[in-house]
């Protein structure tokens, strides 16, 4: 089984170089949905915070035990935050990176590397009061760098993709969220050039 740390730090660097990429100029431009770029970059960058954060928050009990199993607890969560709530966060997170987006990210991501780093695999509590072993939660954080880098990437113009490994174990994830959630048969089907997904489709 791949380390979901080191995969974590392969995120998060990838992240940070991504960041330092992006033209001054394109800051405001559009960068997902009711996103900017910096709010899509402030959302993203919530990836980080939220690892140091949840690692001083201890769990008293295992509810999610897997990376498969956080997302799905998630919809829930979202549901009961709405779209606008998710909006905002992202808007406000993308003020708080301030008048240095970079440096404010490479920033938070040493943070969370070195938090990472000095903690063995406790139970920590996350969002929505759930409790899940940083080992289980970590590939979650990894997914949303992936997805979310490319994104930037795509809206910035950028030529730049996560490393292999993250993208593998990215996407091994999405598949196995489509899994748990009766897509399957679409998903492989798909994958293997047999049908098109409809558009819209998501596992998250």
């Amino acid at each position: 089984m791949t380390d979901p740390r080191r995969l974590f730090a392969s995120a998060a660097e990838h992240f940070v170089g991504l960041v330092r990429a992006i033209p001054a100029g394109r800051w405001d431009d559009p960068g997902l949905g009711q996103w900017s770029v910096r709010d899509l970059v402030g959302h993203t960058s919530r990836s980080l915070i939220t690892v140091s954060t949840y690692l001083a928050v201890p769990a008293q009990r295992e509810d999610i035990g897997d990376a498969v199993d956080y997302y799905i607890a998630m919809q829930s969560v979202a549901s009961g935050i709405g779209a606008a709530g998710v909006v905002e966060r992202g808007r406000q997170a993308g003020r708080d990176l301030g008048a240095d987006p970079a440096a404010t990210v490479a920033e938070l991501a040493s943070r969370a590397l070195a938090d990472v780093a000095a903690a063995d695999d406790p139970l920590i509590e996350v969002i929505g009061g759930h409790g899940i072993r940083l080992s289980s939660y970590l590939p979650t954080r990894t997914f949303e760098l992936a997805v979310h880098g490319l994104d930037i990437a795509g809206a910035v113009g950028l030529a730049a993709e996560p490393p292999a490994e993250v993208l593998a174990d990215a996407a091994g994830l999405a598949a196995r969220i489509g899994v748990a959630l009766g897509h399957g048969p679409a998903l492989l089907r798909t994958l293997t050039g047999r049908a098109a997904l409809p558009g819209g489709f998501s596992v998250v």
